[in-house]
């Protein structure tokens, strides 16, 4: 799917609540206060018709990470994937390209996000982490003057002089070099949301530092790191969520 074709993608799941798997969805609007402050974080409550609860498990745990996430697709795919029947690999939140914060379910809940092969086990993961996904293609690569997604060299995504769709790295990441952009309206969300789990789960705004931000880290430091961390610190290879064509710096700047 082109950069340009996405806006509209996003509506037709905003007009119509349905996924790419056809299920339908009721879309309720929301404000939630931001403990400690005056901001209210706006968000989507996403729920199934049918009521099906079956892709997340009904468990409380206490929390003590948020783990960011890309999902390696388009809005109407993501829903779609993250609330397959009976998968329980799923996430509470997702930022739709134009800003929505999407909530499938309670946060207080888990899922399996991380992995089979995560540090510190992809179960126990789940039950202390609460997982935001940002939707985004993730990396690209370039065929001639173009720049095509991982799922087809003919599925091209922008033109190489449409640079305010892409980030090129001046040294590749996991192999990789050109990766789909944010939006501004997705980092302004995050942070929002940020704020509001950082406060409401009592987790500290802390990151990782940089030389550890991009890679594996060992599992004692990262099971008891409290803070924010992204897919990436968990899987050494097969994960490109989120590295440093993520505007880190942004996030940790506007969230202190």
């Amino acid at each position: 799917m082109k950069a340009t074709s996405i806006t509209k993608h996003e509506k037709t799941f905003f007009d119509t609540g349905r996924d790419t798997a056809g299920k339908e969805f009721t879309l309720a609007s929301s404000k939630v206060p931001i403990k400690g402050g005056n901001e209210k974080m706006p968000y989507i409550r996403c729920r199934t018709k049918n009521g099906d609860t079956s892709f997340y498990i009904k468990e409380k745990h206490t929390k003590t990470q948020i783990v960011l996430h890309y999902t390696a697709g388009y809005l109407k795919g993501d829903v779609a994937a993250l609330s397959r029947p009976n998968h329980r690999v799923s996430v509470p939140f997702i930022i739709a390209r134009n800003g929505t914060i999407l909530n499938l379910w309670s946060s207080a809940y888990w899922a399996y996000h991380l992995g089979s092969r995560a540090v510190g086990g992809n179960t126990n993961g789940g039950k202390r982490t609460i997982a935001v996904e940002m939707s985004n293609i993730g990396f690209l690569k370039r065929i001639g003057d173009n720049l095509v997604t991982v799922y087809s060299d003919n599925d091209v995504y922008c033109h190489i002089s449409e640079t305010q769709f892409y980030t090129k790295l001046d040294t590749p990441f996991r192999g990789e070099q050109y990766f789909a952009t944010y939006t501004a309206k997705q980092y302004k969300s995050l942070i929002l949301l940020l704020k509001y789990l950082t406060a409401e789960y009592n987790i500290p705004a802390s990151f990782l530092s940089k030389d550890k931000r991009y890679g594996i880290v060992a599992e004692d430091e990262l099971v008891n790191f409290r803070g924010i961390t992204s897919h990436v610190n968990y899987r050494s290879s097969g994960k490109w969520d989120i590295g440093p064509a993520f505007n880190w710096e942004k996030v940790i700047n506007d969230l202190a």
